[in-house]
């Protein structure tokens, strides 16, 4: 039955697509003849005509994309009734298949091509008109056509393959939502939208990163200058992600209210937390370089950034800003060790002590400093009236605009009479945990104990996997300055180099992973093969023998770094598939929750360290990653119980 409806919208779709094909060579005749015989009256008819078939398009794009989510319903009914999800296995096969129809309904072949012959030529009469208007009423530059941008809204929208920029952007979990149809909200999102205050935001979540990592290479030296013990570090770089489990449930409470005031109080307490750390030196204080990192993690406003990147980013760019602050985030993390390996002076003024130890807290308290005056002079606070104004409410209400009535689309779908039964049988089912109303899923979660109820097995165990990567890494960086330090006698300079190579492969194998292998294998066939890498490399970590070499220590650190990676990026994009809709907005949302796991894990980790440590250095290295080995194997289990629901 459902592949006989197939067949019957792809039948219909080939034969619109040829019309509009037809229509649109017809056109370009007469825009030949135009291009001999300029004139403007007939240029401005023409792109009316082709204006016209856009429209067309639009709710050609709108009618397949209506009956795609139609044969979604019907599978996802079959799914219910027998109790086993093939649904993504059932898509993806046939879609994928050379022969398959629903090549057509779900990557919609040849309709790419009108698309691109309908812009293009209306980009050319658009510069054409322009061309021959006088030159005091010539434009600075020519204004682009809005159905073009109502084309490509829709196509994006259709459109489920993955690339780089959408693989990087499902990093930040930051909510996607559909371009605005109207222009009414278009104005409305660019009222909202300040170019510098987004990058304002961007270089706050590079900044906070470099500060993260920049003290890893010298943390150890530091902490013996101080007279504890190498294994401190742990505490030291811990402390930092204590603190930061608190801030980012107050920060992202105070971004319901402003952007500016957080990010203000943000950068001061991290200069006064990296004066502090600069200081313990002299003062000869542990305490005061410890509360110097319990500051810096009172400053972690990344909850702030992914806030404003979903709230005031207008939709048409917010994935690129999403894979902005991915991307700043990984460059944060490898300038980090890099810094502190170039920062190998010893000097005093006036009684202030600048050494490898100490350079770094000075030098990101000068950052913090000078980004604090950028941010004074230059960051716009968004109209918060104009964000209230901008509810579902409102917008389902504008009525006045004559593309918004367009955009309804073909009134009589190909799917309707299966569809009005998918729905007749939805109703009865109301209790099904992955349904929700169309009213209730737009409410945000209000407290912890909503935001954990909204957490169905699939969450939970994608939760278990981040806070098992993030583990591993922590435990994989945290230590390397005393291990290296201990078996291989490198110095500084060695460990940030080694770390700060760790760091660059984060945006290669991202483009690796966004650009070609996600479209080779599903994500939860990435998922399970990235778990099963990150377990080896943990095992080959072991120091089973007498003697540790480099080689095995390098090659199973890139082995786990690079599988955590890889894993970090699909447990992310399976996570923002499987969580609730409630989770994408309000203070408890599901960004917060990632942040918290993976904050909570580096806290476990570096405690581990330390802990570890009374144990001796020479025992160090198999202590902590055993845990590592334990939560791995778990996490692959919890994934091969859950893994029909992974889609």
């Amino acid at each position: 039955f459902t592949q006989c409806r197939i067949e019957t919208i792809v039948l219909f779709l080939l034969e619109q697509q040829g019309r509009l094909a037809s229509r649109i060579e017809k056109l370009g005749k007469q825009r030949a003849i135009l291009a001999e015989q300029p004139d403007i009256s007939a240029i401005a008819e023409l792109r009316e005509a082709y204006r016209e078939v856009g429209l067309d398009l639009i709710k050609l794009l709108k009618f397949v994309d209506l009956n795609a989510t139609g044969i979604r319903k019907i599978l996802k009914k079959f799914d219910k009734r027998f109790s086993y999800r093939f649904t993504d296995y059932y898509v993806s096969s046939r879609s994928n298949h050379p022969y398959s129809q629903l090549q057509q309904v779900f990557k919609h072949v040849g309709v790419g091509a009108v698309v691109g012959a309908l812009s293009r030529n209306l980009a050319d009469l658009q510069e054409r008109q322009g061309s021959y208007l006088s030159i005091y009423d010539q434009p600075a530059s020519a204004l682009k056509d809005p159905i073009i941008d109502m084309i490509n809204s829709s196509v994006d929208k259709l459109t489920r393959s993955t690339n780089f920029l959408r693989f990087l952007g499902q990093h930040a979990l930051i909510a996607q939502e559909e371009s605005p149809s109207t222009a009414g909200e278009e104005e409305i999102e660019d009222q909202k939208y300040h170019f510098v205050s987004l990058m304002l935001n961007l270089v706050n979540t590079f900044l906070y990163m470099v500060n993260t990592y920049i003290i890893v290479p010298t943390a150890d030296d530091y902490s013996v200058s101080l007279g504890a013990a190498s294994t401190v570090c742990g505490v030291v770089i811990g402390s930092m992600a204590v603190a930061q489990v608190f801030s980012s449930v107050y920060f992202s409470a105070w971004s319901n209210k402003s952007y500016f005031k957080p990010l203000v109080f943000s950068s001061i307490v991290l200069f006064l937390g990296n004066v502090c750390y600069a200081m313990a030196y002299d003062t000869k204080s542990l305490t005061v370089l410890i509360v110097g990192r319990l500051l810096c993690g009172l400053g972690s406003a990344r909850a702030v950034n992914r806030r404003y990147i979903s709230d005031c980013v207008p939709a048409r760019i917010r994935m690129q800003a999403s894979a902005g602050f991915v991307s700043a985030s990984a460059l944060g993390m490898a300038c980090g060790p890099a810094l502190a390996g170039l920062l190998q002076w010893r000097f005093k003024i006036y009684m202030v002590t600048f050494s490898q130890s100490t350079l770094p807290g000075w030098l990101m308290a000068v950052a913090w400093l000078l980004y604090l005056v950028w941010l004074c002079i230059s960051f716009k606070e968004p109209n918060r009236a104009t964000e209230a104004d901008d509810t579902p409410h409102n917008r389902a209400s504008g009525q006045s605009v004559d593309i918004g009535q367009v955009e309804n689309g073909l009134a009589q779908p190909l799917l309707g009479d299966s569809e009005s039964k998918l729905n007749d049988d939805d109703d009865d089912d109301e209790e099904d945990e992955s349904e929700e109303s169309a009213q209730d899923s737009r409410k945000p979660a209000t407290s912890i104990g909503s935001a954990y109820r909204l957490l169905t097995p699939s969450v939970k165990v994608q939760l278990l996997i981040y806070f098992m990567l993030k583990y591993a890494m922590e435990i994989l960086l945290s230590e390397s300055s005393v291990i290296t330090s201990h078996y291989f006698n490198w110095n500084t300079s060695s460990v940030a180099i080694f770390l700060a190579i760790l760091g660059l492969t984060v945006l290669p194998i991202n483009a690796v992973v966004g650009t070609y292998i996600s479209n080779m294998f599903e994500d939860r066939q990435l998922l399970m093969a990235s778990q099963i890498t990150l377990l080896v490399g943990i095992i080959f970590s072991f120091k089973v023998t007498s003697t540790y070499s480099v080689i095995q220590y390098v090659v199973s650190a890139l082995v786990t770094f690079v599988s955590a990676e890889v894993l970090e990026g699909v447990n992310l994009s399976l996570l923002s598939s499987v969580m609730s809709s409630r989770l994408s907005r309000g203070t408890y949302n599901g960004g917060l929750l990632s942040t918290e796991a993976g904050t909570l894990a580096r806290v476990v980790a570096d405690c581990t360290i330390t802990a570890a440590g009374y144990l001796g250095i020479g025992s160090l290295l198999n202590v902590t990653l055993l845990p590592s080995l334990v939560i791995c194997a778990a996490s692959i289990a919890c994934t091969f119980l859950t893994y029909n629901s992974l889609f």
